[in-house]
């Protein structure tokens, strides 16, 4: 049967036109000034073109592009916190049909191998991420600026043993150079010898890049591979990794099967390889792109077991490592924490920035002590930086939350130095660590604002939206430089076709200009219609529900003639209820809520006068209602809305049980209105009679003496009825109990979401009352007669 087809096969070539010819062409061997580059690209056609029926590939990536994301996902995805681009369609064919070798000169192979390989090169490749070669040449943040995040390599000679330097590729060699080399493999065929197989691959390596393509779609190449899988078991360590550091140059992609027998052969290996041979290993996957979850377990279990062996390269190494495997196993987090302690003073700049980012992408958390020294080393570094390591120091403060305030006084001063020779990517991780840790500082952010629009065309549209974020949390605003939310808003118009594989940044970008009272109807239209909304509540990893809810709710109150796509008043009622409950758990049952509840109902009169509730939902916080007549006396809140909150409510004692009256002392007004020392006098501290929600005695005003708002008229001598309240309509007043974590650092600035809700709570028609936290909780522990007076006087200064 088998000598059947092939007659067939060879008498259907030989009815191909100028077969001969191009036969004799594709074996024939001449020198190198003979052949020229066009007669390259005749014979790469002629390659492609010559066999047909079933033996044609055909490939069109469009098919490939969604599914193979879903699918590759979980070997191929770098899951890179500061790369998360649509990936490229791109799909080398490394099974060509350009030589007279067909597939059955491999049948020597036993069967076994033999279905391994023939799934090995004979699939199209999947579409991946390119190369770590490839990536450095390729640089998508701007043309004019260049980060090496392998920079560290440099520092010390010692790391050659333990990394490949990407910066020091063979010398490139050309086509005519190798085509001996893939004739002796044409002729040793199966009498090679591992040695052999090794050298054939190392001197093939030295290929100039361009000619890659070439090479790659020589069946004597494909025959190479497939003899290194057959002698896999007979390589020594140094060879299988002289092997796989060919396969970096030869940049061989990383869904490339046969690579996983490599894999599998290495994780076999472990045992035997020394740790400076693993952690290059692991490097070399690494600039391979290919993701290695197996084999880096190993080498955290051997890294655990040469601990007296770890000197700086290996430590430095071993973090990238584990930064670029997005995990530390829990077991070496104690180790390294050791071994960075004791090595930090010996670290270079660069080291420190590495470390930084390794700990940064693995998500590990180490000891405030720790990090502190970590961060001080950095500091007394911190002029001969880099800006990429200055920007992996500021992203691991981000993640472990810490204000190292010394650090970041330093940055208002290198920022504005480095700005304007920084990437986009930089800057966004600046100005997003600055928001993480509410450090608002107007050097920093004038800097990056006036870098940023020259660059928004290299922007991608995470760092537009995380940028608008950032700057709209610490307040910056529009006026402070014009350009600069006009341009990135532009750029997340230019980069839409985006947002339908990261819908999360559209919403973030939106946000952070909402912060800010910035509304790009357009966008909004695109964010709340239908198809999107739909699009992001598919989204598995990321509850957007919150997102969309507070967008939808900032502009039903900020763009009141909007005429676009609203939320669904089911969705808004189900995403209000989810918030609510989420209150009622945690916000409600805060001791300083429950007594700041607890003493309004005290000073006015009962619990109809208070609501604990969200007033507006969409920003994600509660406040304590109260309302007013004209004449500055508490009336009850919408009964139905104490009713529906009732159940949270925590019930307070009667007014019954405070008969005994309480006394308020003009030293006491004195402290909490103007701060003077006024001198107790017995005359002038009347007693405050309970309050009866029967019958309570009028004072001289014929007024419900303490259920009033000019309770201390008497002692302020302030006329009694407050300013403003000559409206018939009562008076809506929102009681707030604000902390720092509500405020810029040591600033007056509130934060984006709580600067929007004060902002829409006065669109809204309220007034808002803050009990400052920093004020408030003192006071929990003092007399119920200074809360009181403290009350009255801040809701006294509101209205």
């Amino acid at each position: 049967m088998a000598a059947c087809v092939l007659c067939w096969r060879a008498a259907r070539l030989r009815s191909l036109p100028n077969w001969r010819k191009s036969f004799t062409k594709a074996q024939h061997i001449r020198s190198k000034d003979d052949i020229t580059d066009q007669e390259e690209k005749e014979v790469l056609h002629h390659q492609e073109s010559s066999f047909h029926g079933g033996y044609r590939l055909h490939y069109n990536p469009l098919p490939y592009h969604r599914s193979a994301w879903n699918s590759n996902s979980r070997r191929q995805t770098d899951n890179d916190v500061e790369d998360d681009q649509c990936l490229t369609a791109k799909a080398p064919s490394l099974w060509q049909q350009g030589s007279h070798y067909s597939v059955c000169t491999s049948r020597h192979l036993s069967t076994s191998k033999n279905t391994l390989l023939e799934l090995a090169f004979n699939k199209v490749p999947e579409p991946e991420r390119p190369s770590a070669l490839q990536h450095r040449n390729k640089n998508p943040e701007s043309p004019d600026v260049k980060v090496d995040p392998r920079a560290f390599l440099k520092c010390r000679p010692e790391y050659a043993s333990v990394a490949l330097d990407l910066t020091s590729r063979p010398h490139p060699v050309e086509w005519v150079d190798v085509l001996p080399l893939l004739q002796k493999v044409s002729v040793l065929k199966g009498k090679m010898k591992p040695i052999d197989v090794s050298e054939f691959f190392k001197e093939l390596s030295k290929l100039h890049p361009d000619k890659l393509p070439l090479l790659k779609r020589d069946q004597r190449f494909i025959m190479l591979l497939r003899y290194s899988v057959q002698h896999l078991r007979h390589f020594s360590v140094p060879q299988l990794l002289e092997v796989l550091e060919s396969f970096v140059w030869l940049e061989i992609p990383s869904s490339h099967t046969v690579l996983g027998v490599y894999e599998a052969e290495l994780c076999r290996r472990a045992n035997q390889m020394s740790l400076h041979q693993m952690l290059l290993a692991a490097d070399l996957w690494r600039c391979i792109r290919r993701q290695i979850p197996q084999f880096l377990q190993r080498l955290h279990d051997s890294f655990n077991q040469h601990l007296g062996q770890v000197g700086v390269p290996e430590l430095v190494q071993m973090i990238y490592i584990i930064g670029e495997g997005r995990h530390c196993p829990k077991d070496l987090i104690r180790s390294l924490e050791q071994l960075l302690l004791r090595h930090l003073h010996h670290l270079h700049p660069e080291e420190i920035g590495t470390v930084c980012l390794g700990l940064f992408k693995s998500q590990t958390s180490i000891s405030e002590g720790a990090l502190t020294c970590i961060v001080d080393g950095a500091l007394s570094l911190v002029t001969e930086m880099s800006d990429f390591a200055v920007a992996n120091v500021m992203k691991y403060l981000r993640f472990s939350y810490l204000f190292h305030r010394p650090w970041l006084e330093a940055m208002a001063q290198e920022v504005p130095r480095r700005a304007h020779g920084m990437a986009v990517q930089g800057l966004m991780h600046l100005a997003l660590t600055c928001s993480a840790l509410h450090y608002r500082n107007d050097s920093i952010l004038t800097a990056i604002a006036e870098r940023i629009p020259p660059l928004v065309p290299h922007c991608r549209s995470k760092d537009s939206c995380k940028l608008l974020w950032a700057f709209g949390t610490l307040g910056f605003l529009p006026s402070q430089n014009p350009s600069f939310y006009p341009s990135l808003t532009e750029s997340l118009r230019q980069r839409k076709a985006e947002f339908q594989h990261y819908p999360e940044h559209l919403l973030t970008g939106l946000l952070g200009l909402a912060f800010v009272s910035q509304f790009p109807e357009d966008l909004i239209a695109l964010a709340l219609s239908p198809d999107f909304v739909s699009l992001a509540l598919k989204s598995t990893h990321l509850e957007l529900k919150k997102d969309l809810f507070t967008l939808d709710g900032a502009v039903a109150l900020e763009l009141p003639r909007w005429t676009g796509p609203r939320l669904s008043p089911k969705f808004r009622e189900e995403v209000a209820e989810m918030l609510w409950k989420f209150m009622q758990s945690a916000m409600c049952q805060k001791p300083e809520v429950l007594e700041a509840e607890s003493a309004l109902q005290d000073l006015l009169g009962g619990e109809k006068f208070v609501c604990k509730r969200m007033i507006l939902p969409h920003t994600r916080s509660i406040d304590l209602e109260v309302h007013l007549d004209s004449s500055g006396q508490p009336i009850p809140v919408n009964p139905p809305v104490i009713e529906r909150h009732k159940s949270v409510s925590p019930s307070h004692p009667s007014w019954e049980k405070f008969n005994s009256g309480v006394i308020i002392t003009d030293k006491i007004l004195a402290q909490l209105i103007n701060g003077k020392n006024i001198p107790d006098s017995p005359a002038s501290s009347p007693r405050v009679q309970p309050a009866s929600h029967h019958s309570l005695p009028p004072d001289e005003d014929g007024r419900l003496f303490d259920s009033v708002l000019d309770l201390f008229s008497d002692f302020t001598k302030t006329p009694t009825k407050p300013r403003g309240l000559e409206s018939k309509d009562p008076i809506k007043v929102a009681v707030q109990i604000s902390s720092r974590n509500h405020y810029c650092s040591q600033s007056p600035q509130l934060l984006g979401l709580h600067a929007m809700k004060r902002r829409q709570l006065k669109m809204a028609g309220y007034r808002v009352v803050e009990l400052n936290l920093q004020e408030w909780m003192p006071l929990l522990r003092k007399r119920r007669t200074e809360k009181l007076a403290y009350l009255h006087c801040k809701i006294y200064e509101s209205l």
